[in-house]
């Protein structure tokens, strides 16, 4: 078997984790398949030092991290260069762009979730959101986690509890009233 091969049978399987996780991280359906193609590209290069019997989807996962911080850091840096023009067209478009993409982002959390559950996720922040998409959406494990974010696992434990622990209170009138709990239940 071909090292393409065994690359596209070993990475393929990950793939719409991994672009869950891109929209996540984006919050835009374009950069989203950019950031997943541009993943699978590095990891296409760095075939030979992935280690075989290791986890391959931790693996994707802190490359696709890397890389966007890797982008999110090189933008920082560029200097942007605006002429009256520009701006004008952008200040005329800013609102309806803004509205594209955030119906891009929900539409994807609908696929998955109901409005209000993906409302919960969204309003955590990243410190919980990323750790329970990955953990309870993508089904990682504690130790998959810490590789694809690079932290400990007890960091990983921690903040799936206190983010399971805040959802679990920010849904619970949610889940009462669609028939999930009984009436008379409290928190």
């Amino acid at each position: 078997m071909s090292d393409r091969d065994c690359f596209e049978e070993t990475a393929r399987p990950s793939m719409a984790a991994l672009h869950s996780y891109a929209l996540h991280l984006t919050m835009n359906s374009e950069n989203a398949k950019d950031l997943l193609q541009d993943t699978y590209l590095k990891a296409y290069k760095f075939w030979g030092q992935f280690e075989e019997g290791t986890n391959i989807k931790a693996w994707l996962f802190r490359i696709m991290k890397n890389s966007f911080i890797n982008r999110y850091r090189k933008e920082l840096t560029i200097p942007s260069h605006i002429g009256y023009e520009e701006c004008h067209l952008l200040f005329d478009t800013t609102d309806e762009a803004s509205i594209g993409q955030r119906h891009e982002v929900k539409q994807a959390y609908d696929e998955v979730f109901g409005d209000e559950i993906a409302r919960s996720i969204e309003s955590m922040g990243d410190t919980f959101s990323t750790f329970i998409l990955l953990g309870d959406v993508e089904g990682l494990s504690y130790q998959e986690i810490a590789l694809a974010v690079d932290c400990p696992i007890g960091t990983v434990r921690s903040r799936l509890h206190r983010g399971r622990k805040a959802l679990k209170k920010k849904l619970f009138k949610y889940a009462r009233e669609n028939g999930y709990i009984p009436k008379g239940s409290r928190q």
